[in-house]
């Protein structure tokens, strides 16, 4: 099981890190129709160009995580999400031509725009039915090419609460990396998302706890709420404090530019616990535990090396462009 759970982290870790990193490139895509003036759409494409095609690293790092761990889990998904996930990586293969299309193009720009934000909000979409079919538990034996199962009121709603709280994670990026009519109209933005990403949060939450027995009592059972109820209290302040930074440079207060990104990183960081907590320790809820999806133990202790010499490379790589592309997006340079 010590191996299993440190492979069940890495997991986790991976896909907290491409929902953090990714959702804030796939935001901006989202939020294209709402910055259509003269050079905010060139704005939003140069602020993201150097580190868009490196945030999808981790979503193949997590994949081969899942592939080489977890097979069981990984022939599971695969198959029963056949078609969601498919029309997932066709969205972000075509995202990715549009990107490097439109900075070559001119007669064609608006065309490329297109693909690039309906990629975007296919691609937030289908993770957000993804996440709510999972939550919401996989009937036994069904397969997505004779069932579709897993388009239910309850996975639409959270495939437009993930759209939101990618655009919620953009317009507070926007904001830290902008300046002038940029800056206001994404701080209007965020706001407006603010409360809209913790209203569906809300509504997720009574949701699953209303129709999921498991989950209703894994938080309430033997007074564990107790214990859990930091997890919506810090949600609430971290909420306010978003929303008192939006509101002060609104009205004209410009410090702290950068604390309502790591505000919104929190509040996902929060609601990603609060998932980990009611479905702990199932992979594939109701079915299939990450010790009964997990490799044999030799292949999971052969697998440790490229663990520890891969993730710290991508750590690495990853701040250092960060790193030097800090500060605020410049206008004057062409393309990339």
């Amino acid at each position: 099981m010590d191996i299993a759970l440190f492979y069940f982290l890495v997991l986790g870790f991976s896909i907290f890190m491409y929902v953090l990193l990714d959702g804030f490139d796939l935001g901006i895509g989202i939020l294209y129709p709402w910055f259509n003036q003269e050079g905010e759409r060139d704005h939003l494409m140069r602020s993201i160009s150097h580190v868009w095609d490196g945030n999808e690293t981790w979503l193949v790092f997590g994949g081969v995580i899942l592939f080489a761990a977890f097979p069981a889990a990984y022939a599971g998904i695969t198959s029963t999400f056949y078609l969601p996930i498919m029309l997932m990586l066709f969205a972000l293969i075509f995202r990715g031509v549009a990107f490097e299309y439109r900075f070559k193009s001119n007669t064609s720009r608006p065309y490329w725009d297109l693909a690039f934000s309906a990629g975007s909000a296919i691609v937030a979409f289908c993770q957000g039915m993804l996440l709510g079919s999972l939550v919401q538990g996989v009937p036994e034996g069904t397969n997505s090419l004779s069932s579709l199962h897993w388009v239910t009121p309850f996975s639409v709603f959270t495939g437009f609460a993930v759209m939101a709280g990618y655009a919620l994670l953009a317009s507070c990026y926007l904001f830290m990396k902008s300046r002038g009519r940029i800056q206001q109209h994404a701080a209007k933005l965020a706001k407006r998302l603010l409360l809209v990403t913790v209203l569906a949060m809300v509504v997720v939450s009574l949701w699953t706890v209303i129709s999921q027995v498991e989950i209703r009592q894994r938080w309430f059972d033997n007074y564990n709420f107790l214990w859990l109820s930091p997890l919506p209290i810090v949600t609430l302040l971290v909420s306010f404090f978003a929303w008192k930074d939006l509101n002060g440079h609104t009205m004209g207060d410009s410090h702290h530019e950068g604390r309502p990104f790591w505000y919104a990183a929190i509040l996902f960081l929060l609601g990603f616990a609060g998932l980990v907590v009611g479905l702990f320790p199932y992979l594939i809820p109701r079915q299939l535990t990450f010790m009964e999806a997990a490799s044999p133990d030799s292949s999971l202790f052969f697998l440790v090396p490229g663990i520890c010499i891969f993730i710290p490379l991508i750590l690495a790589y990853t701040l250092w462009g960060y790193r030097v592309f800090s500060g605020k997006v410049e206008d004057y340079q062409e393309g990339y």
